[in-house]
């Protein structure tokens, strides 16, 4: 088997330095993680594509529409992404999660412990925004889903956890 990359090594390093836990996945450069957001759990995987000098962010959480909410849960996500600049989501159909994706490509095969922290922040960040969303339409009645309107739904922030550091201290 061989040894894990210099990459992947760079990205297991800055997750030591920030205190989070993780695994490496024996004969592959990717680390697993989990961390508890705002609204949910967040699974969370590091792959490194050392041939690219590449690495993509994963993070997931649980998301069981029914066939009846499915069309707006994914019209939900299709908004949602046009807001985005970096990353994406996505819904995996097969085993019903709520996916948030980023790819950085670096220049060095030691990538940038700033960058990679930016890119876990993100993605935890993002899947915890989008998971109170996408509760409201899991849990709309099915006959009141025409009248959801999503993209105003999208511009609540009543439901959006707190930013750190911007809460007011008296």
């Amino acid at each position: 088997m061989r040894p894990p990359s210099l990459q992947i090594q760079s990205v297991e390093d800055t997750f030591g330095r920030n205190g989070w836990h993780c695994e490496l996945v024996e004969g592959r450069d990717v680390l697993r993680s989990v961390f508890d957001a705002h609204h949910t759990r967040v699974e969370l995987h590091a792959q490194a594509y050392p041939q690219l000098n590449a690495l993509v962010v994963v993070a997931e959480g649980p998301l069981a529409p029914s066939e009846e909410h499915l069309q707006a849960v994914l019209e939900l996500l299709a908004r949602a992404n046009k807001q985005l600049t970096l990353g994406g989501f996505e819904f995996d159909l097969d085993r019903e999660k709520l996916v948030f994706r980023i790819t950085n490509l670096f220049e060095r095969e030691k990538y940038d412990p700033d960058i990679v922290s930016s890119m876990v922040h993100c993605a935890v960040a993002e899947l915890d925004r989008l998971t109170p969303y996408t509760q409201i339409v899991v849990r709309t009645p099915e006959d009141l889903l025409d009248d959801l309107d999503l993209e105003r739904l999208l511009m609540r922030e009543d439901v959006i956890p707190p930013v750190p550091g911007d809460e007011d201290d008296f």
